[in-house]
């Protein structure tokens, strides 16, 4: 029973900790013109639980962060891009994990661009045109940025947490 309350505790401070990075993102005005550019700090929690927890605590945990991220700070067309991408990244990153060739910043990074991927594919969904691809590129490019900083965050993390396992 204790290792049970010790998981479920681990599983609060997890949520607990990506809705702060929601909240710190929602506070900080970053605009650069193109809709769904957004640093992704939460993702770092998503990424380092993937390295300690088990993949289905960690999808739970991704959709929570994203239902309560929503209705916290966002509407609901943001939880449900933000959910098409959430889901489609810890897809592609628990996949990518398995390869012993993939790194964790690669990991991320894939995981990056496959979140504005899967935002663009509900967006298409939502608006019903394929010109929501025009975004693409430049959400591309973010994906990976932002994926590298996520990456190198999460590595940190995972550095000072050492064989802790959740």
């Amino acid at each position: 029973m204790h290792r049970k309350g010790a998981k479920l505790v681990a599983f609060g401070v997890f949520v607990a900790l990506a809705l702060i990075f929601s909240y710190i993102e929602a506070c900080i005005p970053f605009q650069i013109g193109i809709p769904g550019v957004k640093l992704g700090l939460a993702n770092l929690v998503i990424v380092v639980a993937l390295y300690k927890m088990p993949v289905r605590e960690v999808y739970i945990l991704s959709i929570v962060r994203v239902l309560l991220a929503g209705l916290l700070f966002g509407n609901m067309m943001s939880i449900i891009y933000s959910l098409a991408g959430g889901l489609l990244s810890l897809t592609v990153m628990w996949a990518l994990k398995k390869s012993p060739s993939m790194s964790l910043i690669g990991i991320s990074i894939a995981g990056g661009v496959c979140h504005n991927l899967g935002q663009l594919l509900m967006a298409m969904l939502t608006v019903e045109t394929y010109g929501v691809f025009s975004y693409f590129p430049i959400l591309m490019v973010s994906g990976l940025l932002t994926g590298l900083a996520i990456g190198i965050g999460a590595r940190e993390m995972l550095l000072r947490l050492g064989r802790l396992q959740f």
